[in-house]
């Protein structure tokens, strides 16, 4: 459904922060997108030396920016003029190693809108097994305010 330039047309992260390769489906309620790991990944050199593992914070990062994706294409009222920050991470869990080669296949849904406020649920995915999942709050911010 978008390519990596159609992304990029949307949020403002690059290489080497960019952690959405393609988006595969969107409705109002939920995205689904995929990350792929290759073991060129910068986070690699460091860790961990002789057993790559992408960290989960990145996990973390790579669907709250499928998250930015879903508000500014499909809720955001004036999306060029809103940034989309994260208010809260809640009950993040990492089930399974993600590693060179993966696939991280996410799926990030609306749970609640209330005012400026998003509550989403994501849940990462390889080769059908849980990765990573968690619950989040997203604020949408006037641009100029930050």
């Amino acid at each position: 459904m978008m390519t990596i330039e159609e992304i990029k047309a949307v949020i403002p992260h690059r290489y080497p922060f960019l952690l959405v390769d393609r988006v595969l489906e969107m409705d109002n309620k939920k995205i689904v997108a995929i990350k792929n790991v290759t073991g060129n990944e910068d986070f690699f050199n460091g860790h961990f030396p002789g057993k790559p593992i992408m960290p989960g914070v990145l996990q973390v990062e790579a669907m709250a920016q499928a998250g930015c994706i879903l508000f500014l294409k499909m809720l955001a009222e004036d999306p060029e003029n809103t940034t989309i920050v994260f208010s809260s991470i809640n009950k993040a869990k990492f089930r399974k190693p993600v590693v060179p080669g993966d696939q991280l296949h996410m799926e990030v849904e609306v749970v609640s809108i209330r005012r400026q406020f998003a509550t989403l649920r994501g849940t990462a995915t390889v080769d059908g097994k849980v990765a990573c999942e968690l619950d989040a709050t997203a604020a949408f911010v006037p641009s100029d305010s930050l």
